[in-house]
């Protein structure tokens, strides 16, 4: 997933960002609602953790700005507000979950998987050919044998089965796989696809993944 995490308190913007980064997630760190918005103009986020209480901009305009907007990205309202008032005027200016600080951050990383799942399909299977992949334990196989995979190798297979079918350039791979404080370049998405191609061709999946030149990667069929 590709995560926003919208905390004014340092100490624990950057413990949340290093926990969810070793949980293999991208997490990009706006420490107000200004900064925050200028992510989101920039990028695509799976979800967005917001706190409510910052300086400049607070969480509450923030979700004002994010309404009526269709493509907007799920947002977890993370707060020391405890009030049932708060609560329930977070979810009417459209959050979609709201956790107390302070939490426990298992109960948090399901809440955002959670939240990333809905609207889609109920499976969190992914299926091609003798290729599956467990996207809940974040394991690739081939015909139930598991494939050694880096993080960003995983990364890059999953988005392109879910997105089968659609020419992904190498800028929205990049966008995808990298923060914005990342100070790799687009092309690091030739590597990582070579290495991946090179693991499935071992496997017997030499063809799955099409180079359309000028435009981008592709999983087919």
């Amino acid at each position: 997933m590709r995560l926003l995490i919208v905390e004014d308190s340092v100490n624990l913007g950057r413990d949340l960002s290093t926990a969810l980064v070793r949980d293999g997630h991208v997490v990009d760190l706006a420490e107000d609602g200004a900064v925050a918005l200028q992510f989101l103009a920039g990028y695509s986020y799976d979800v967005v953790t917001l706190d409510l209480t910052m300086p400049r901009l607070d969480g509450w305009a923030v979700l004002r700005q994010l309404q009526g907007h269709g493509d907007r990205p799920r947002v977890l309202v993370l707060s020391a507000r405890d009030q049932v008032a708060d609560r329930v005027g977070a979810l009417n200016l459209g959050a979609d979950d709201y956790m107390i600080k302070p939490f426990a951050y298992a109960e948090l990383h399901a809440r955002l998987h959670a939240l990333a799942r809905r609207g889609e399909s109920g499976s969190t299977r992914l299926q091609w050919g003798s290729l599956t992949v467990d996207q809940r334990a974040r394991v690739a196989s081939v015909d139930g044998v598991a494939l050694a995979l880096s993080p960003k190798e995983y990364a890059l297979l999953e988005i392109l089965l879910v997105q089968r079918g659609s020419v992904l350039s190498r800028t929205v791979l990049f966008e995808k796989l990298y923060d914005a404080r990342s100070e790799a370049s687009s092309k690091v998405i030739e590597v990582i696809v070579s290495t991946l191609r090179t693991k499935l061709a071992r496997a017997g999946l030499r063809d799955l993944i099409e180079t359309r030149r000028g435009f981008g990667y592709v999983v087919a069929g």
